[in-house]
Parts: C-alpha cells; structure tokens; sequence
C-alpha cells in the first residue's frame, strides 16, 4: 500500500498540522487579540466605518470561557481609552466607545451629574451626534469588557497603532 493512501500519513502530514493551528489561532483569540469590524460612524474620525481592528484582551484580564473568572489584568481601564465590550442592552452585539468615566467618578452632561458605580464605566462616542452609549443606556460593566483597541489593519491606507 502506497504511502499517502494510509491513516498515518493523513494524520502526521494533514490532520495534527490543521488541529494544532486551530488550537493556536482559538488560544490567542480568546486570551491574547481579538479582530472586529467597527460597524458604524459613531466613533468618527477616529474609526470610519468598516474598518478593522484587533483588540488586546489580556490587557484588561481576558475572560475565562464558560466562566465570569478572569485572568489577572496588566493595568486596569485609563480615561480615554478605547474599548470593545459587549452591549449592556443587547448582549451578542459588541461595541466601540471610549472611556469618560471610572468607578466612582462624576460625569456631567447635558447639566445632568451622574457618579459611575463600583464596577462601572461610562462610554461616549467620538461622533456625539451619530453614537449610542453610555447617555442612552447607562453604565458598562466591567464583566462586559473584552479589551483595548491596539491596532487598526484594514483598510490598508488606514493601517496605524491605535494609542
């Protein structure tokens, strides 16, 4: 029997090579980056609309899987930072806003004062006009967070480290 008609050549040449890449790309996109696909105008001009980006995970703490644990974070959450997290309305629907308010701080806007509670972030839009955040449907919590914009990668004239 001829050599690449056997189970162990599909298995040593074909099959472990393709598990292993998968267990690899699986690895890094649930704890190292994510990609996403900024859907829409409110972060304008600092994402357009059908850019791409990668999100750093393990900045925040990646979360476990299957679980409401996390890995130990490198820092927490800083103003300013632009953040992917899963919607506080719709939950299978991740967004794109950049952090105003910490836990414990006060926000005011539009003459209203709002103090962000313990394990709590408030979130605008860039493009105020055109965004749906934190002025319409409250506060992010911290277990929402998926990560920290790091990187846009497509559109290719649009390629640039997002800081």
């Amino acid at each position: 029997m001829s050599r690449y008609k056997t189970w162990q050549y599909w298995r040593d040449e074909w099959v472990k090579p393709i598990l292993y890449a998968l267990a690899i790309a699986l690895f890094i996109r649930t704890f190292i980056a994510q990609p996403f696909k900024i859907p829409s105008s409110s972060m304008e001009p600092t994402f357009m609309p059908g850019d791409r980006i990668f999100v750093n995970k393990f900045i925040y703490g990646a979360k476990i899987p299957f679980t409401d644990l996390r890995l130990p974070a490198l820092r927490e959450p800083g103003k300013g930072d632009i953040m992917v997290f899963r919607s506080p309305v719709e939950r299978k629907k991740f967004l794109v806003k950049r952090l105003i308010g910490l836990p414990g701080d006060v926000v005011e806007v539009k003459n209203e004062r709002v103090e962000v509670p313990a394990d709590s972030y408030y979130v605008l839009g860039d493009n105020s006009q055109n965004s749906v955040d934190s002025r319409y449907w409250g506060f992010v919590p911290a277990k929402n967070l998926a990560g920290k914009v790091f990187f846009i990668h497509w559109p290719i004239r649009r390629i640039r480290i997002v800081k």
